[in-house]
């Protein structure tokens, strides 16, 4: 099959390289829509000690497709059934999925792969993490369910309500859907960033109710308090970007009692500085949320199959396995949200 391999930073290769038969459990799928993430562009550019295990590596985790061969004892799904796989799946043994918190599996084992014709897809994956998609929905919109599963996780354990001031900065796809399951749950948003295309998809997509533009107000706290229900601040402040000086930035923008939520994650080894006693008698919660589980993925389909998350709008250009390098460097120059790659067209 044609693939992308990851050999290093910056290196990676469009090659031939032969489809994994499937073992005990496992399921190969032909790769009908695999989209582009931020992830990716962050491994591409300097690695990643948990996604790349071994070089060369396969490449892109976020995909739907095809059923094409199954192992032995596959259960819940058939060769032709059409299908979307999350890119982990806990082993319900450990001492986190013993208490339920199954994001925090100790053998979460993270699938890459595809940015390729066909993926192979561990057995753990297909029995607790690959759901059969609804009939009428494309493969396009489904490939979208592993990033929203993560969104769908942030804003369920944030316990957003209705008539909440929520406040987001950082509207790269994360913080787009982030904003648009906000408004879904009845809160009033407003979002800030400084990219074009993505403040325009704030509108379009997302809906927020005030969109601010840090090219034009670099300073935005002002906007945010007045904003919030009597300029006392944000119910809920939401942090994606993953920079420690917006760590601390935002922490200023949320009313006592409010909560402050660091979605985006930083380099490994930040750290950050709050003033604690504006966090002890303030009373603001501060939390953040790490990866999705079985339970957050499914609900990921769900919204993307009412219609009520538009995630095609996220779309910035559709390209051929060949060009995921040039789709790299796009996003490297903030050209794009998402590009759908088509392995098999």
């Amino acid at each position: 099959m044609k693939s992308i391999q990851y050999y290093g930073p910056q290196n990676i290769c469009y090659e031939d390289v032969m489809v994994k038969p499937p073992e005990e459990g496992e399921v190969v799928v032909k790769v009908m829509s695999a989209l582009t993430c931020g992830t990716d562009v962050k491994t591409f550019r300097r690695g990643h000690p948990v996604l790349i295990k071994s070089i060369p590596s396969g490449f892109g985790h976020e995909f739907s497709g095809i059923v094409e061969k199954v192992g032995r004892n596959v259960e819940n799904v058939k060769v032709g059934d059409r299908v979307v796989a999350a890119n982990s799946a806990p082993c319900g043994e450990c001492f986190y999925c013993k208490k339920e918190e199954y994001n925090l599996c100790e053998n979460l084992d993270l699938l890459n792969g595809a940015y390729a014709q066909y993926i192979t897809v561990p057995a753990r994956i297909v029995k607790k993490n690959m759901l059969i998609l609804p009939d009428d929905l494309s493969f396009d919109k489904a490939a979208f369910c592993e990033p929203l599963a993560n969104v769908v996780h942030g804003v369920e354990r944030t316990e957003i309500k209705k008539g909440d001031t929520v406040g987001i900065i950082g509207i790269g796809p994360i913080g787009l859907m982030f904003a648009r399951l906000a408004k879904l749950k009845g809160a009033r948003v407003i979002v800030a960033g400084r990219n074009p295309i993505k403040l325009k998809m704030a509108e379009e997509f997302a809906h927020a109710d005030e969109i601010v533009d840090l090219t034009k107000y670099p300073n935005p706290e002002m906007i945010f308090r007045d904003f919030s229900e009597e300029g006392k601040g944000i119910d809920v402040a939401v942090e994606c970007v993953g920079l420690p000086e917006i760590w601390e930035r935002i922490f200023s923008f949320v009313r006592p009692g409010g909560t402050v939520h660091f979605f985006g994650g930083c380099k490994s080894g930040s750290t950050v500085t709050f003033d604690t006693t504006k966090m002890h008698y303030g009373d603001i919660k501060m939390m953040s949320v790490f990866h999705h589980t079985p339970k957050y993925f499914r609900m990921a389909l769900d919204y993307i199959a009412s219609g009520e998350v538009e995630v095609e709008k996220l779309i910035t250009d559709t390209l051929p396995l060949e060009k995921v390098e040039y789709a790299m460097q796009q996003h490297i120059e903030g050209k794009a949200l998402k590009f759908l790659i088509k392995p098999n067209d």
